[in-house]
């Protein structure tokens, strides 16, 4: 028998007579308010919301390099360290300085052996080993002028994606899509593509902490099956699975009425969404339509070089990370809300000229070609494109014990680099400046939550008002802090 008339059957009879007293036409006005979202224990919590104000953005690629890519190889320019290489800095610098593994007494100035120049109108200063990031140069706000409260990767990692550095947070892709919702129907609001080693952060990067976890990134993988366990075992029928899901649906709404718990909720949207999925999710991740012009621009054949790595992140990187970046530009067309990259590891304390060199290979050709494919395809306008890593690299070479000579640099999170695209911002502006060393910010400063502030402005949300109640407090992605840097915006 079907569930769902067993589950009629089983309902009282006065509990029957209730439900239809007010007649056929508002049973079938529920089904169809049910269906559109509207009945408030049964909406879908990914419905489109309207934002506080107009919005710039609609959707955003965050490109996370967890580990810290070094500022100084890639963004900030700093001769003076080439000037100082292999000599301490001043006592009175690192005097009540805390870093990871530096070993204060003995430590010295590691310089640069990559070159800068000028890219574009705007004469932006890049690193020569980034060029096909630098030909978009008069797309990018590059902020070189960031600073964080953590020096350890995991806290520093939650930072930057939740606000502050403790567990139980919700990422920023979590509010933004608690804030807006999801236009993809079909698709999760918020997906995950990773590559590398794997961060140190792992899933609690895109926890929707105390938020309902609908709002949970969802990891997907670049081949194979998109998400595991999605598809039917062998020899289910839809007819049938639909039948399933509407008989527990029912079940969980009689569970909502009783207990008002949210999570019932999500689960209901969950289930829904996974079978919407098993058609949507395999046509996303078939790149055949793709034309061979666009599969060459982000570079998906290229064959990883071989290097001798101390942080290696197995076969096949190159591809991966390449394909990550034309699947966010596939996601956000389907209108995904949130799509972050994360790749691993960017941690270079030691062997930085060659394993910097393999990963800004890995990076920089799709990236370029990511910015260049959402600009040719209109995208880039309504796309807010994020490249950042947790925190930068000391200006010092790094010496912990047992390492000669110093070949890396060690964790710095007083000032570090990362750059912005589309989505409202302005192009070809460089924002903020460190000292001759690049120890610290002396102009403009951008503390994480100002960032944060700044990204939710962007999708028209105001991150004092965009709230949750949660422990007797209304929590936000800024918490008490956070400023909007109006001149970021176009």
């Amino acid at each position: 028998m079907d569930p769902r008339i067993e589950h009629a059957i089983a309902t009282s009879r006065r509990s029957f007579l209730t439900s239809a007293a007010s007649g056929l036409g508002l049973v079938a006005l529920s089904s169809v308010l049910r269906g559109e979202g509207m009945l408030g224990q049964d909406a879908d919590p990914l419905l489109p919301r309207p934002p506080h104000f107009a919005p710039m953005a609609k959707n955003c690629i965050f490109v996370f390099l967890a580990g810290g890519p070094s500022q100084f190889d890639l963004f900030d320019h700093k001769p003076k360290l080439n000037e100082l290489h292999g000599q301490p800095l001043p006592p009175s610098l690192t005097k009540n300085v805390r870093f990871a593994f530096i070993q204060k007494d003995s430590a010295v100035v590691k310089g640069s052996p990559v070159g800068f120049r000028r890219y574009g109108e705007s004469g932006m200063e890049l690193s020569n080993i980034i060029p096909n990031i630098g030909r978009q140069a008069d797309k990018l706000l590059l902020v070189r002028s960031m600073h964080t409260d953590q020096f350890n990767h995991h806290p520093a990692q939650l930072m930057l994606q939740c606000g502050r550095g403790v567990f139980g947070l919700p990422t920023a892709g979590s509010w933004m899509l608690y804030g807006l919702g999801s236009e993809s129907r079909n698709l999760p609001g918020y997906v995950v593509l990773t590559a590398g080693r794997g961060s140190s952060g792992g899933a609690t990067l895109w926890q929707s902490g105390f938020l309902p976890s609908s709002y949970s990134g969802v990891p997907f993988r670049s081949q194979g099956d998109a998400v595991l366990n999605l598809e039917n075992p062998p020899g289910l029928p839809d007819e049938l699975q639909r039948g399933g899901l509407d008989a527990l649906g029912d079940l969980n709404r009689l569970r909502h009425d009783e207990l008002r718990d949210p999570e019932i909720t999500s689960r209901i949207a969950s289930y829904e969404l996974a079978f919407r999925m098993q058609s949507a999710a395999p046509e996303l991740i078939d790149l055949s339509k793709e034309p061979q012009e666009v599969l060459d621009l982000y570079g998906l054949d290229r064959k990883d070089p071989k290097i001798q790595a101390d942080r290696d992140g197995g076969p096949n990187q190159f591809r991966t990370f390449a394909t990550n970046c034309l699947l966010a530009r596939r996601l956000v067309e389907r209108g995904v809300r949130f799509v972050n990259i994360i790749h691993a590891s960017w941690d270079h304390h030691s062997n930085l000229d060659t394993e910097l060199d393999f990963n800004v290979k890995m990076a920089d050709q799709p990236v370029g070609a990511l910015l260049e494919d959402l600009d040719r395809t209109g995208l880039l306008d309504e796309t807010l494109v994020v490249f950042a890593g947790e925190f930068g690299r000391t200006p010092l070479g790094e010496n912990r014990k047992g390492h000669t000579p110093n070949t890396g640099r060690d964790h710095h999170p007083f000032a570090f680099s990362l750059f912005l695209a589309g989505g409202g911002v302005k192009g070809g502006m460089t924002w903020g400046e460190t000292d001759e060393l690049g120890w610290a910010p002396v102009e403009n400063p951008v503390h994480i939550n100002d960032f944060h502030a700044t990204l939710l402005h962007l999708f028209g949300l105001d991150h004092e008002r965009l709230t949750y109640r949660y422990q007797g407090r209304d929590f936000r992605l800024t918490d008490v802090g956070g400023n909007v840097i109006r001149d970021w915006i176009a």
